[in-house]
């Protein structure tokens, strides 16, 4: 599989992100120039239809390549390298083409900046940054040491072997190598809550964060973050939707149903009705984002009983609980509500506050991070805080 074989192919890519509009002219170069395929096992899995498929370089030598230049994630590693897991929950991946092109553009990078990327993963992402930057002035960060190990090993192939690749914890306040950078990316994604304020202390006063983030309740979307003068403080808009797998010290384990509802349901719980279709939520990546970062501490999860899906919602405390019945057709549903907490009403108000605004994109919402530790999310303007519910 020579570079010769695949130029046809990286061409056609980089023309396909052209089209659509997310491919900044400065890093066409560096998409055509370097092999996506070098970046991917021998092994991987692309999602067809929400179905992961098998690609095998052995068994299907023509759909493993084929793949590598689709505008698709490829699932890289499953349950953090553990092979007797079972393939639970995939933990590393080759990010979807279409997004890196925007984040790489959202970074606005210049000749000479120097790059910091948490999460190197198989390394594809640090290689477009050494390509056009050079590989002196990237510096990767990598938790798990088997895909540092193996990023390492792919650079090379790709002729960027220079490219420094650290074992670590990206959100530690220690520099490691490089010092400062001028440009931070971060290829996972966190919490709004717990963007790291070392991820300001490692970049420049000046400089630009681009950074996947999530709310535990649902939705992603890519912050663009400008550090001031002082180096004090972040702030920016978002630029778009993501979803990105969630840093590892940040992924939540939540505790099971019984610990808020040790008996029988529906226990004490308070029955009303409401005029919201839970599902209207949850088929809104945007709407569970606004939703979400109005309740930071509450997620929620389906349970489907034939035509009827049962929503519960749980805060992290532990104090109450809710169920939801979306049934197909009806006009009202049955809520259930448990504890100090009624965690529909609140849902149902920070979703209203959302509706009433003209449903706000991305691009409305707004992040100021502080080296104190406060992040406050925001609409329009950083004075104009997003928090429509109070509890």
């Amino acid at each position: 599989m020579s570079g010769d074989l695949t130029a046809g192919a990286r061409l056609a890519l980089a023309d396909r992100l052209a089209g659509a509009g997310v491919l900044d002219a400065g890093w066409r170069e560096a998409f055509e120039a370097v092999p996506r395929h070098l970046f991917l096992p021998p092994v991987y899995w692309e999602f067809v239809d929400d179905v992961a498929v098998r690609r095998d370089r052995v068994a299907d030598p023509e759909g493993w390549l084929a793949g590598a230049y689709r505008d698709t994630a490829a699932i890289t590693q499953w349950d953090d390298g553990d092979e007797a897991g079972g393939q639970q929950d995939f933990t590393s991946s080759l990010s979807m083409p279409t997004m890196v092109a925007r984040m790489l553009g959202d970074l606005d990078v210049e000749n000479g900046h120097r790059v910091r990327e948490i999460g190197t993963g198989p390394g594809f992402n640090a290689a477009l940054l050494a390509h056009r930057l050079g590989a002196e002035k990237v510096v990767s960060i990598e938790i798990d040491e088997a895909l540092a190990r193996a990023a390492r090993g792919n650079l090379a192939a790709a002729g960027l072997g220079r490219v420094e690749v650290v074992v670590g914890d990206g959100a530690d306040t220690a520099l490691g190598p490089g010092g400062r950078a001028d440009r931070l990316i971060a290829t996972c994604s966190s919490l709004l809550t717990g963007v790291p304020v070392a991820w300001l202390e490692q970049t420049v006063p000046g400089g630009v964060i681009v950074a996947p983030t999530a709310t535990l309740f649902g939705g992603g979307a890519t912050a663009r973050l400008q550090l001031a003068d002082d180096g004090r403080s972040a702030s920016g808009r978002f630029t778009g939707a993501a979803d990105f797998m969630r840093m590892r010290q940040q992924r939540y384990q939540a505790p099971p149903v019984d610990a808020y509802l040790p008996g029988d349901w529906p226990g004490d719980a308070e029955a009303s009705l409401t005029d919201l279709d839970p599902e209207d939520i949850g088929d809104s990546w945007l709407a569970q984002f606004a939703v979400g970062a109005a309740l930071p501490d509450v997620y929620y999860r389906r349970a489907p009983y034939g035509d009827t899906v049962t929503w519960w919602f749980f805060d992290t405390a532990v104090t109450s609980w809710t169920t939801v019945d979306s049934v197909p057709g009806q006009g009202e549903f049955e809520v259930r509500q448990s504890g100090p907490r009624q965690l529909w009403d609140e849902t149902h108000t920070a979703w209203n506050a959302w509706d009433k605004t003209g449903r706000p994109d991305y691009e409305r919402f707004g992040l100021t991070v502080t080296t104190t530790g406060t992040r406050t999310l925001w609409l329009d303007d950083p004075d104009h805080l997003w928090a429509p519910t109070a509890h």
